[in-house]
């Protein structure tokens, strides 16, 4: 199979197909708490900056710019964690910081979605850009390794896999759907482990 001989249309979807697979293993490391899993993940939202651009999903092709550095620095903290199993540690946000978080996702979410109606052609700004705030909010609490992320990206899943299905991308859109019930298994083995394994103070 000859890549470059290959159509724009045949390339993209190869694009798509490889970076869900590479989110598959993404995710599922994830729930494990491993720390493997953030080489899968940045390979994944490099390609998808291809794939959403193609699409003029604006916000999130730069979200997945974002999120390569995001991926870059997360890896790190997790690195930096001695957790049992090659298992790192997870807790809870306390009822303010929570606030916070949600006032400041929304404020972005809502700011960028005007942003891209007022200046850009991007197609369904709004739904775009309060995934794309959502999902900003939720990579960086998965650095932190608060359980809290997995709560968002299950709100993300759901919205994402409307968008995608909108926009005839039903790779990622199977994606989604498969993201959907593993961030719902995450939720559930994080909520266990915070339970069951207190992070240490400082950590």
């Amino acid at each position: 199979m000859n890549f470059a001989a290959m159509t724009f249309e045949e390339q993209m979807a190869i694009l798509e197909w490889t970076a869900a697979g590479f989110g598959v293993i993404n995710i599922a490391l994830l729930i494990w708490r491993s720390v493997y899993n953030y080489p899968f993940g940045i390979v994944m939202v490099g390609l998808y900056i291809f794939v959403f651009w193609k699409e003029r999903l604006y916000a999130e092709a730069g979200l997945q710019v974002f999120f390569v550095l995001a991926q870059i620095y997360g890896w790190w903290l997790w690195v930096k964690v001695d957790g049992e199993d090659s298992r790192v540690p997870v807790r809870w946000l306390d009822n303010f910081s929570r606030a916070v978080w949600i006032v400041v996702t929304a404020a972005i979410s809502v700011n960028l979605g005007w942003v891209m109606h007022r200046f850009t052609d991007a197609t369904m700004p709004y739904a775009d850009s309060a995934i794309a705030g959502a999902s900003v909010a939720a990579q960086l609490l998965l650095a932190f390794r608060r359980v809290e992320n997995w709560v968002l990206w299950v709100l993300i899943d759901v919205a994402a896999i409307g968008l995608y299905i909108n926009r005839g991308l039903y790779p990622t859109a199977g994606l989604y759907g498969g993201m959907l019930v593993m961030s719902l298994i995450g939720l559930r083995e994080w909520v266990h482990a915070a339970d069951k394994e207190p992070e240490p103070i400082g950590a």
